[in-house]
């Protein structure tokens, strides 16, 4: 059953002076698309404004909490947190997802699911929290919110995108980059369903399924990685 506004409220430990800004915050553009008629505002604004806040939030509590690293890898840290992914990741550990209200083919194709979406929601969320109470306020969510990824103890290489550290591993051992090629592409439109492989020298070393192409590209490169770590690891045991 779908979460409410105010049991999401409660559960976060929000509480909000105008209440109306978490029911936009939680309304997709597919609800507002199948309902023109109710005058009801989807969560884009919110969403791009909530993009801008979690930057900046995340800059500053990385430039304290890593007070040697230059620019670069903070920028990479900073990527991984933020990142499409990283934000949907944060958002399935809220459950925020379940009080999304969504059109009904939306809610039928699942993107109640999809990482973009929850992302989306989250980016909303902020915003809503910053426009209602401030930017003390939405900062102290944000950090609570992602507090296991900026307390995480690892080296700013393993925070890259997977195809990032693939293609450099391709480069640095081949001196090409990796290919990849879609093996399948199936399901209608708002539902598509793709398989795609990824080879380094002409070795296919990986393969991922995704419901775009960017996404099976990138389960590809995890796949890939996982076999070249665990190859080399199996390579240097006694």
């Amino acid at each position: 059953m779908p979460t409410s506004t105010r049991e999401l409220a409660d559960r976060l430990g929000l509480h909000f002076g105008d209440p109306a800004l978490l029911d936009e915050a939680l309304v997709h553009s597919s609800y507002v698309n199948e309902h023109p008629e109710g005058g009801t505002e989807s969560n884009e604004r919110l969403e791009f404004l909530g993009d801008a806040v979690l930057s900046l939030v995340m800059s500053e509590a990385l430039f304290k909490r890593h007070r040697d690293e230059p620019e670069g890898v903070l920028t990479t840290r900073r990527a991984a947190i933020v990142s499409t992914r990283g934000l949907a990741r944060i958002a399935r550990r809220l459950g925020i997802g379940d009080a999304l209200v969504l059109g009904q083919g939306a809610e039928n194709s699942g993107e109640r699911r999809r990482s973009s979406v929850l992302a989306g929601l989250f980016e909303s969320i902020v915003a809503a929290i910053y426009l209602d109470r401030g930017l003390e306020a939405a900062r102290d969510f944000i950090l609570e919110a992602a507090a296991p990824e900026l307390d995480a103890a690892v080296s700013a290489d393993t925070l890259k995108a997977p195809k990032s550290r693939l293609q450099e591993h391709a480069f640095s051992s081949t001196g090409r980059a990796p290919a990849y090629r879609i093996v399948s592409s199936d399901g209608p439109d708002h539902d598509r369903h793709f398989v795609v492989e990824v080879a380094v020298d002409g070795t296919v070393v990986g393969s991922g399924e995704g419901r775009s192409r960017r996404e099976a590209e990138t389960h590809a490169a995890e796949a890939a990685l996982e076999s070249i770590e665990s190859a080399a690891t199996e390579t240097v045991t006694p």
